[in-house]
């Protein structure tokens, strides 16, 4: 068992010389040796002690990927506290205000782009002390310090405060606490997840029996470094193995860092890239744009040239075999006019992506793996530090989530927590080093998720023969988008149904789609009541217009503008709704015994209604199929 500062210490003596961060100012892309960065390190965590931090105190982190970033955490830790990680995303009334209330954080370490957010809620915010900014191009207000202060109070910090800092950091154990991470939850109970240094440092281990990532190696970390795949699987997995991490070019804005990243690919020129379905998405369609530029010809040879790498490679444990060897040397020509030249793009060194956060479609798959830039599917949660398996490219099957970590208990379970026989499908149960430590002040969620040590995932799955994990559906009912992110329905579920008399039933849906949608159950009496006074009748067009304008309004109320808005996060209130002619009820087997909805089940009962509502018809509220359960009533 290890801290993540001997973790630290190790890389440094090992790799003292070596870049770790790279970060772009004025034009160009400048390293941080591992060395330099120790030394920013202890300075900041003493400038932390001479504030009066104390050992186990929380500390907020709400910045964009950068070097501070790094600095930031590793200084935390070495003060003996405990960093609360922040998604940039977050909005401040509701969801940042909760996590630092809920963490009871002394400080927070902010960047300028976020820096308003703080401002708007800090007086409402009962442990927050001092706000630490990182950006020195603004104002400070009272209680802001600038984080270079901090390093110049750890320079001016007396010989004896030192060596007291020095026993502390010293005595800090692998189980004490490392980072409170927050995953989404209703507004109301987000869970704080308790990681240790241990679970990192034994993740990281873990990880590096999947894949071997020497010293030389570079990464552009694209995703947003709070996220528990980029902390682990870059941070600290890099840390570990002397290599290093690029900071995707910050702008003023989400957009302007978004732009900068196809130039900041050649300029880093990585050999591993981390992606998750959006960003993979992202770079599929501007590879197809760019070969559609080159006209018809070009077209139509890149898509020949798509169908025999297809042939070619199988799901990657057969590549080439059987017959698919006499497809080598035309899959070789073919690699060499049109699919090099695309790679030439990702910086010519690029050896493979690494897929996390939520399941890649195997079509994604199989495009990255044909133009000879593989998408290593991998499966982990945040619960287990994160990472469970990865496919990697010494072995690998395409529509698998690869194979599992060493030095972690694994089965698979029923409903009842019965283990299973190989092959068969159940929820994914594991045990080890990894495992969080339980909920920040939530037992009855711990108690839950972890029994007698073992990590309950909610997520089914089954291992084939050849030692492949394949993930397929959840036994939770946690809605994730595209982008890997994750959310609790409930509470929204119940809103819509609580504070509309027009609502009997809901069940929101997302898994890894485009946007979430709503199967919701009308209350045909109320509806009913309503068109008669507006001397209407559910039999005409207008009728079920009005009718249906009606319900619409109601989760109108919730989007921006609405007298709900504030309630939840815009980007989980539902695009498209499915108004259904039937309850759920225990005779269509739709809720069970004790009344609760079986969510997979209405899931396969309504799917013509689920794929509908994927379509640009179905987006459209006012639809053809709303418009005839409404005539139906």
């Amino acid at each position: 068992m290890e801290t993540i500062i001997q973790l630290f210490e190790k890389s440094v003596e090992q790799y003292p010389n070596n870049p770790f961060l790279w970060e772009k100012n004025d034009g160009a892309y400048i390293p941080q040796s591992y060395k330099e960065l120790q030394t920013e390190v202890h300075l900041l965590a003493a400038g932390l002690f001479a504030i009066g931090i104390k050992k186990g105190d929380r500390i907020g982190l709400l910045s964009e990927g950068r070097n501070a970033w790094v600095l930031s955490e590793l200084g935390i830790l070495y003060a003996g506290a405990v960093n609360v990680p922040l998604s940039v995303k977050l909005d401040a009334q509701n969801e940042l205000k909760f996590r630092l209330q809920h963490s009871e954080a002394r400080l927070l370490i902010v960047s300028k782009n976020h820096l308003s957010k703080i401002r708007e809620i800090k007086d409402e915010l009962d442990f927050l002390e001092q706000i630490i900014v990182i950006d020195e191009d603004v104002e400070l207000k009272p209680n802001e310090i600038y984080l270079s202060s901090l390093l110049d109070f750890g320079q001016n910090l007396s010989d004896d405060d030192r060596m007291q800092l020095e026993t502390l950091w010293l005595t800090i154990e692998a189980n004490d606490n490392a980072n409170i991470s927050y995953t989404s939850g209703t507004t109301a109970d987000p869970k704080g997840i308790i990681l240790s240094h241990n679970n990192y440092t034994s993740n990281v281990k873990q990880a590096s029996s999947l894949m071997d990532i020497p010293p030389s190696y570079k990464t552009l970390l694209i995703l947003p470094w709070d996220h528990s795949f980029a902390h682990t699987a870059g941070i600290y997995s890099f840390m570990l193995k002397g290599a290093s991490i690029a900071a995707v070019q910050q702008g003023n804005s989400p957009m302007e860092a978004l732009k900068n990243i196809p130039n900041n690919i050649k300029e880093i020129q990585p050999d591993i890239l981390l992606s998750v379905p959006a960003l993979a998405k992202n770079f599929k369609k501007n590879i197809e744009k760019s070969i559609k530029a080159k006209g018809p010809k070009v077209e139509r040879m890149f898509n020949k040239a798509l169908d025999v790498a297809y042939r070619y490679n199988g799901v990657g444990i057969d590549k080439g075999k059987g017959s698919r060897k006499f497809l080598k040397p035309i899959y070789k020509f073919y690699d060499k006019i049109l699919f090099s030249k695309i790679r030439d793009n990702f910086g010519g060194n690029l050896k493979f992506f690494v897929g996390g956060g939520a399941l890649l479609d195997i079509e994604l798959q199989r495009f990255f793996y044909a133009i000879g830039l593989p998408m290593y599917q991998g499966y982990g949660l945040s619960e287990a530090s994160p990472i469970i398996s990865s496919n990697a490219h010494h072995r690998h099957k395409l529509g698998s989530s690869g194979f599992l970590v060493n030095n972690m208990d694994f089965k698979i379970c029923d409903d009842q927590g019965n283990p299973l026989p190989a092959g068969e499908k159940g929820e994914i149960v594991i045990k080890g080093g990894n495992v969080m430590k339980g909920y920040w002040k939530n037992d009855k969620a711990s108690a839950e998720t972890l029994k007698n040590d073992w990590l309950h995932t909610g997520d089914m799955g089954h291992i084939d023969e050849e030692g492949f994990l394949y993930v397929c559906g959840r036994f939770k009912s946690l809605l994730i988008a595209n982008d890997g992110e994750k959310y609790s329905p409930e509470g929204i579920e119940e809103a819509f149904v609580h504070n509309s008399p027009y609502i009997d039933q809901c069940l929101l849906y997302n898994n890894q789609d485009p946007y979430t949608i709503a199967l919701v159950v009308p209350n045909k009496m109320a509806i009913q009541t309503y068109l008669k006074s507006c001397g209407l009748s559910s039999n005409t067009e207008e009728g079920q217009v009005e009718a249906l304008k009606l319900l619409q309004a109601e989760f109108t109320a919730y989007k921006t503008g609405g007298i709900y808005q504030d309630i939840f996060p815009q980007r989980w209130i539902p695009t498209a709704i499915a108004i259904l002619p039937e309850a759920f009820s225990e005779e269509n087997k739709l809720v069970n015994s004790t009344m609760k909805v079986v969510r997979d089940k209405v899931i396969h009962y309504f799917k013509d209604y689920v794929d509908y509502l994927y379509t640009p018809d179905g987006k459209n509220f006012i639809n053809t199929k709303n418009k005839e359960t409404i005539r139906n009533f």
